[in-house]
């Protein structure tokens, strides 16, 4: 049995950036951080007693007699991608609901290499599980996403990711006195919206909409680094917050998909009784919104946004992780 846990991920600014119709020509950078909300995937070889092959447990069960019948597009494309042919069994839990803005996707794609690089006992890089997941996604699903949740769910952290013209990546942690580092995570705050819905679906409009949309794009990418600054000086912190609107005045203005009026309404709530900024997490449309505010207005906030789910978070730094290891001893197709 083997058993990965994938922390979700929440981005700042850059967004929109590490998409590959972007960066490879103009470079692109993201500034974002997992948290302590997990998508844990296990795995284990099925033994061959049973009437199915192999059986994969989500929000539903299948049962199948052949990996290509598994209707799961993830679990399918990774198992084809890793050359799974073996009776297998996987059981896919996570601390939050997916399709909400965390990177839920990616984590769960890089979670499951993970645990199958196990099975295999191969011990794959960071920058390995990273790479891979966007092949998958990208290349054998052929879904319309980027490249940063993938990067930031393996590597864990608070990092500030980039992405080459000639596709490489790079990952560069920031680093921040653990007072301020705490005082930032004190400003923040997670709503959940109550709407969820597949990121790819609007990340394809905002694809399409690259060519017309370069000034914004180059403004997001700078953002990454004046956001960096911010957090490395000595200042206050609200002009992260502000920039954290301005920002997401952008994004919201790159597709009409992107927010809705009762998004708009939430957030201009959230303004109204207090936050700086925030914006909502992912490719848009629902799940969760992030918010920035001070501590001493969060209670403001709170009553104002009484009707939505509030999750507590705080940052986490390992990325991907094994947390079982029991490899089957498999002889001649039968586990001992």
């Amino acid at each position: 049995m083997i058993i990965t846990r994938t922390p979700f991920r929440m981005s700042f600014f850059g967004g929109g950036t590490d998409y590959p119709v972007w960066y490879r020509e103009h470079g692109g950078a993201v500034l974002a951080t997992t948290i302590n909300k997990y998508c844990y995937i296990s795995c284990r070889y099925l033994p061959p007693f049973f009437d199915h092959k192999s059986r994969v447990a989500y929000s539903r069960v299948e049962l199948v007699k052949s990996n290509k019948e598994i209707e799961h597009p993830a679990v399918r494309g990774t198992l084809s991608f890793m050359k799974v042919e073996e009776g297998i069994e996987i059981h896919h839990d996570g601390d939050l609901p997916a399709r909400t803005g965390l990177g839920s996707s990616s984590a769960f794609t890089v979670g499951l290499l993970h645990a199958l690089y196990a099975l295999k006992n191969v011990m794959p890089s960071k920058m390995q599980l990273a790479k891979e997941a966007i092949h998958v996604e990208q290349t054998v699903l052929q879904e319309n996403v980027g490249c940063q949740d993938q990067v930031s769910t393996a590597f864990g952290g608070l990092s500030k990711i980039e992405f080459l013209p000639n596709q490489d990546i790079s990952v560069s942690p920031i680093i921040m006195n653990p007072k301020r580092l705490e005082e930032f995570q004190d400003h923040l705050l997670l709503y959940f919206t109550g709407f969820s819905r597949i990121a790819s679906e609007i990340a394809k409009d905002q694809v399409a909409q690259t060519g017309a949309k370069q000034k914004e794009l180059k403004r997001m990418r700078e953002m990454v680094d004046e956001g960096i600054s911010i957090l490395c000086s000595h200042d206050g912190l609200s002009n992260f917050g502000k920039l954290l609107n301005e920002g997401w005045q952008l994004k919201r203005s790159l597709t009409s998909k992107i927010s809705s009026p009762r998004i708009d309404e939430i957030y201009e709530a959230a303004l109204s009784a207090g936050a700086i900024g925030g914006k909502l997490l992912g490719a848009g449309g629902g799940g969760f919104m992030m918010l920035f505010a001070k501590p001493e207005d969060h209670p403001r906030i709170h009553e104002k946004l009484k009707g939505f789910l509030r999750v507590p978070i705080r940052f986490e730094n390992q990325g991907s992780q094994i947390i079982v290891y029991q490899p089957n001893d498999r002889s001649d197709g039968v586990i001992s």
